[in-house]
């Protein structure tokens, strides 16, 4: 086995990738993906704690770039002003794999422990962003409120780029998104 290639977690999460397109999710085994990559499987447990991390590895980057962005808005941001420059900041992370997004979606929806999975990471997300408002003395309700909000935003504008075959920016369909909410919400 190859393992002194580099990027070892780079070509697991592509092996990972494509035998969960070609076999399924479930049907796919640590063991292959390792082997695809031309690594061990004990490798393959020094870059992933299973093989469901090698989809959801990057949502502590997500987490830190949107709770970061709360942090630096300007003093006299509007909670929902904040989480628009969070939304700004989840869009420069997401929006610069298209390819792999769109591919990494299609077999969380082809999966319920999957979308279960993402239901959590989201909610996680959404917390982590009321905690962040709560830094800047937004009122608890107020936070989450906001936060949740965030995140429904999030969600649509994701789902909306990666439907899409070709590349697109994705932040201005995520401030389009919060448009169409802030729209809603004024009716």
């Amino acid at each position: 086995m190859a393992r002194w290639e580099p990027d070892a977690a780079g070509r697991l999460r592509e092996a990972a990738m494509d035998l969960y397109v070609e076999r399924g999710f479930e049907q796919t085994t640590v063991a292959e993906i390792a082997q695809r990559a031309g690594v061990t499987a004990r490798t393959f447990f020094r870059h992933y704690a299973d093989k469901r991390e090698v989809l959801f590895a990057g949502s502590a980057d997500l987490r830190n770039a949107l709770t970061q962005a709360i942090a630096g808005a300007p003093a006299t941001a509007s909670p929902m002003r904040a989480v628009a420059l969070a939304l700004d900041a989840a869009a420069a992370v997401l929006g610069r794999r298209h390819a792999f997004s769109r591919r990494r979606q299609g077999i969380i929806d082809a999966n319920p422990e999957l979308r279960e999975r993402e239901l959590i990471k989201m909610d996680t997300l959404a917390a982590a962003m009321a905690g962040a408002l709560r830094d800047r003395d937004v009122p608890g309700p107020a936070a989450t409120l906001a936060a949740e909000a965030g995140i429904v935003v999030l969600r649509v504008a994701f789902e909306r780029w990666v439907s899409t075959p070709h590349p697109t920016d994705l932040t201005p369909l995520m401030r389009e998104t919060l448009t169409d909410l802030t729209a809603i919400l004024d009716r």
